[in-house]
């Protein structure tokens, strides 16, 4: 027996399917139980005697509101820093070193080959008080002391900066390598500074690739665990470090959830905000 072949139209919602059942299975159902995890109350038996949003509540208090502020502060400086070192090496790759644009690309995702433990452990060796820099600083003379780099806001930032760098340069670098670059010539030859030209006509035509790129990078900077919890030595709150400690402890799972949900929604709160942000300054630049 054949079955008949689906027509073109619907062949790519056919081949979607496996990934959008992935996706129900391992996304949305388990962020469903979070919610109800979050505002459900149990018994000590373990039955459900109803819905509270007690547990929602305890979390918006000055004490964990500054956990979420610092959590969006980190992700915001790191998004700031990406964007200062993606756009200047994007704008290489895309128009001055086309020759050498696969090899940048290739260096620039040989670090997803190999653990990210390595990583970690490779910064402490740069960043240790015996380790490559102080080193360098000292016999520089330019310090006598070593610094103390490692369990700091510093290290947290540098690690933060190296991993996710990649995720706001290629797609940053996407949209110039298709950006008209006679639209440059044009912009200077009637006057324009290079910086109004940056400003009023290639930022604004890629803001797509850097709107990308914010994501990318903004969003799981904020729930990052890993990170501040290795190079900060656990004395920098974060959200994601939170999270952790009231999932991983026994009898707080939802409490874990509540704090989740809270910490989620203010995410997507800034993150509609940052959205229109940027989609009102491309309005009106390109007016």
């Amino acid at each position: 027996m054949r079955f008949p072949r689906p027509p073109p139209s619907e062949r790519a919602f056919s081949i979607g399917i496996p990934a959008m059942i992935w996706q129900v299975l391992f996304f949305y159902i388990p962020l469903l139980f979070i919610i109800v995890s979050s505002v459900v109350k149990v018994s000590e038996t373990g039955a459900i005697k109803g819905f509270t949003f007690t547990m929602v509540a305890h979390f918006f208090t000055p004490t964990y509101l500054k956990v979420i502020f610092s959590s969006i502060l980190l992700a915001l400086s790191n998004v700031v820093i990406c964007f200062c070192i993606a756009y200047p090496l994007a704008y290489f790759m895309a128009f001055t070193g086309k020759r050498f644009k696969n090899t940048l690309l290739f260096l620039l995702l040989i670090p997803f080959w190999t653990n990210f433990l390595l990583h970690v452990y490779a910064w402490f060796y740069v960043l240790e008080n015996q380790g490559f820099l102080n080193n360098m600083l000292i016999h520089l003379g330019l310090i006598k002391q070593p610094l103390v780099l490692l369990n700091s806001i510093f290290s947290i930032m540098i690690m933060m900066v190296y991993y996710y760098l990649p995720f706001m340069v290629l797609p940053i670098y996407s949209s110039l390598e298709r950006f008209n670059a006679n639209l440059i010539e044009a912009s200077l030859d009637l006057g324009a500074t290079w910086f109004q030209t940056f400003r009023r006509i290639i930022l604004p035509l890629t803001m797509r690739g850097v709107r990308a790129g914010f994501f990318l990078v903004y969003i799981p900077s904020f729930g990052e665990f890993a990170i501040p919890e290795l190079m900060g030595g656990d004395k920098q709150m974060f959200v994601g470090n939170v999270v952790s400690q009231y999932i991983l402890a026994e009898g707080t799972g939802s409490l874990g959830a509540a704090f989740t949900v809270v910490s989620c929604a203010i995410l997507l709160a800034t993150a509609i905000f940052f959205y229109w942000l940027m989609d009102r300054y491309v309005y009106v630049k390109v007016r």
